[in-house]
């Protein structure tokens, strides 16, 4: 088939790389590495490449590529480097690997590489020249690893393409143990009289002296874990109250499972995003586009002219939920409250977090967790800066931080109009010309400039994704999150971080044996 002449006409030509290995074909493969790396164009920069026409380019991970290929070059160039004495050439090669390698990062796509990675590429394309001047013996080895790589990396990019698309899809399916918990609590809820649906300590919810949580989820076993933990950590539970809102197909579900399973002396309400009405598409931007022609084709036309894994993860469908909006709506939902601890579902509390809210947050609005290394999950990852509104407004290198545990203070949020600057910047990206989907880069927008930085302690991230934290980091957390695809409840869970959330859950229940759920 189409496949296997491919796969054979490959082979073939790594053969024939290898074989006729006369200075020609060396000379060709050296200098077509660094010509490319000198041809990079700076006066693109500009462009982030996830915003390209996604048809535009067939090639669409040359950029990446092409790293990769240098950095091997590079280690190449360095042994030799090493041999012949050439001290400094060695150093400047590896530090450009460092560079390459710091770029280059988790990225799948040339869509996720930062704006610098151009920079990089010709930079390392100029220390590949210098070294072939000096080190022009060694053009055999660099021709054989060349070929050889030219067959591997073909093998290794499909390979990560099926794994990263699999478990896109994955990470969008519920088990079929949790949706049996969220029907049957649902069932034994509405038999209920109206009466045994009422929680107890209702006069606790608008008391702003007390410590106000807000839970916003879809997934009742997720829910219970996130205010288990709370309450288990807490030094004086009674002191502490949870404020759920759930969608109506899961409100039922939600309610009878905090009554069954009461949080102690905590208070707790379970509210439905449905009912409130306030919440419409007259008021919310982001309501109506959901609602526009335009996006119901970008979710659910099969055909629609994108590939790749990239695609597939903004149409999770997270993103139409208003529960994950909502978050820009708090002194709406909660107007008595001063200041409200936000949660996302798939983290858990290890510690006592009523210190949270005696940090002084110098007058800004929200205080967070930030998440830049030395180039990552910076502004120019998230943002569109070839787009002139962004690129007035906003440093491309300006610190990312996370959602996922966030101390909003009310009073501030309302005196500086948060949702109206939220309300602007979504209505300008009604095209998704700013900013793809989802909630993190409209924060960073909201709150650019109004965000205080918390100690790095209070929130440890990348348990759903990032196998290499240390233990030590993880134990010392109040809270750990697992933002990624691998969360804890699904069968891609990475078995070494889901203990962490189990012991938060009692598998011995009757509800969770007669919905097979076990550790």
């Amino acid at each position: 088939n189409i496949q296997q002449l491919r796969e054979k006409r490959r082979e073939r030509r790594a053969n024939e790389l290898v074989q006729h290995h006369n200075d020609d074909t060396i000379l060709k493969l050296e200098n077509a590495a660094i010509e490319r790396s000198k041809s990079v164009d700076s006066a693109v920069l500009g462009k982030y490449s996830i915003w390209r026409r996604e048809n535009e380019n067939d090639n669409s991970d040359s950029n990446i590529r092409l790293m990769r290929d240098q950095v091997i070059m590079a280690r190449v160039y360095s042994g030799l480097a090493k041999l012949k004495n050439k001290t400094e050439l060695l150093q400047e090669l590896q530090a450009r690997i460092k560079d390459s390698q710091r770029v280059l990062g988790e990225s799948t796509t040339d869509s996720d590489l930062p704006r610098s990675a151009h920079d990089k590429l010709r930079d390392m394309g100029q220390v590949l020249a210098k070294a072939k001047m000096q080190l022009y013996d060694c053009k055999l080895v660099t021709g054989k690893l060349r070929a050889m790589l030219q067959t591997a990396d073909e093998q290794v990019r499909s390979l990560k393409k099926q794994s990263t698309f699999l478990a896109q899809l994955a990470a969008k399916t519920i088990p079929n143990a949790i949706h049996c918990l969220s029907m049957r609590l649902t069932i034994d809820y509405y038999l209920l009289s109206p009466e045994k649906r009422k929680f107890p300590r209702s006069e606790n919810l608008e008391n702003p002296n007390l410590y106000h949580y807000a839970l916003f989820s879809d997934n009742v076993l997720a829910a219970s874990v996130v205010v288990n933990s709370a309450i288990r950590n807490a030094k004086d539970p009674s002191k502490h109250v949870f404020h759920l809102v759930t969608d109506k197909l899961n409100f039922g579900a939600m309610n009878m499972w905090f009554l069954l399973n009461p949080p102690g002396k905590a208070t707790i309400h379970v509210e439905n995003v449905d009912e409130f009405k306030w919440l419409n598409s007259s008021y919310c931007p982001v309501l109506r586009q959901l609602e526009s022609a335009a996006m119901k084709e970008f979710y659910f036309k099969a055909d629609h002219p994108t590939s790749g894994s990239s695609n597939l993860k903004y149409r999770n469908p997270k993103y139409l939920s208003m529960l994950n909006h909502l978050r820009f709506y708090l002194p709406e939902v909660y107007p008595k409250l001063n200041k409200i601890l936000f949660l996302d579902d798939d983290i858990i509390v290890q510690k006592d977090l009523t210190p949270l809210w005696e940090v002084n947050l110098n007058g800004k609005v929200n205080g967070a967790v930030e998440t830049c290394g030395e180039s990552f999950h910076r502004f120019d990852k998230y943002l569109n800066f070839s787009n002139p509104h962004i690129a007035r407004n906003f440093n491309p290198n300006a610190c990312g931080w996370a959602y996922g545990m966030n101390m909003f203070d009310l009073k501030e949020w309302k005196k500086r109009d948060i949702t109206g600057i939220y309300h602007k910047w979504q209505n300008m990206n009604e095209n998704r010309t700013l900013w793809k989907l989802g909630t993190l880069p409209p924060g960073l927008i909201t709150f650019y400039g109004l965000t205080h930085p918390l100690n790095k302690a209070w929130h440890v991230l990348g348990l759903g994704y990032n196998p290499s934290i240390a233990k030590k980091d993880i134990e010392n957390a109040a809270v750990v999150h697992y933002n990624g695809n691998m969360k804890p409840w699904l069968e891609l869970a990475m078995s070494k971080y889901r203990p962490y959330w189990t012991k938060y859950i009692q598998f011995d229940h009757p509800y969770l044996r007669r919905c097979n759920l076990h550790e």
